[in-house]
């Protein structure tokens, strides 16, 4: 699989997000549209990236009873994304139509096992799961497996073991990656580094590129680090 940076392009709307495009010229990043910019701009908004050459992974989380997500995933993966996000904690019933929904299309299902920003004592306290924070991430990941889904979302300290001990061929998509500067809202993080060395195949950063003072040159910082080109 070809390994890359995926940019999270966190804009209110479409006018903030063509100002920061147009400082990679004829560049074409893999970008990553979730809720903030998908709702203010559409399904057309993403038709128009994929038709001048961006790979796009739309980043919506869908949590609903079985039917209800494979129709949205269906409706979805029309626009030929490359990925689509649903929660796993949905279960297997409703990943199992989730991935009915992505029949006789390009897109690929990426199940979210754990958010970045929940810790250990969140998710006791707060989602009353008892359980320790890594074991509930690869049970997650061998039910998405179970459903065949085709990849999971999960820290950098979780990949390197769902490649190894789960299954190799389930992608690993790894957000909150960081260099040295602030967490941010994140708990969970790794440098692009060491998400590479624990196996993960696609990194995502949002703020660090595109709150950067050269958002072009932190993107091939990080795909430098990620990649080693």
């Amino acid at each position: 699989m070809q390994h890359d940076v995926i940019i999270a392009c966190d804009f209110e709307n479409q006018n903030q997000f063509n100002k920061f495009i147009e400082q990679f010229g004829n560049e074409k990043p893999f970008l990553k549209i979730g809720y903030q910019l998908f709702y203010a701009t559409g399904k057309e908004f993403v038709s128009n990236l994929i038709n001048d050459g961006y790979r796009v992974f739309l980043d919506l989380k869908l949590h609903d009873i079985p039917n209800t997500v494979e129709q949205g995933v269906k409706s979805l993966s029309s626009l030929g994304v490359e990925f689509i996000t649903i929660h796993a904690n949905g279960g297997i019933k409703m990943m199992e139509a989730a991935a009915r929904g992505t029949k006789g299309a390009r897109t690929k299902l990426l199940a979210v096992t754990e958010l970045t920003s929940i810790d250990q004592k969140t998710l006791e306290s707060e989602i009353l799961i008892d359980r320790k924070l890594e074991d509930v991430v690869y049970h997650y990941a061998v039910n998405a497996l179970t459903a065949g889904v085709h990849g999971v979302i999960c820290s950098g300290h979780e990949s390197k073991y769902i490649k190894e001990k789960i299954s190799q061929n389930l992608i690993c998509v790894t957000p909150g990656i960081r260099m040295n500067e602030s967490k941010n809202d994140q708990s969970r993080t790794l440098t692009p580094r060491e998400a590479h060395a624990n196996k993960t195949d696609f990194i995502v950063v949002g703020r660090p590129i595109t709150n950067a003072d050269n958002s072009l040159k932190a993107y091939h910082l990080y795909k430098k680090e990620f990649l080693g080109e």
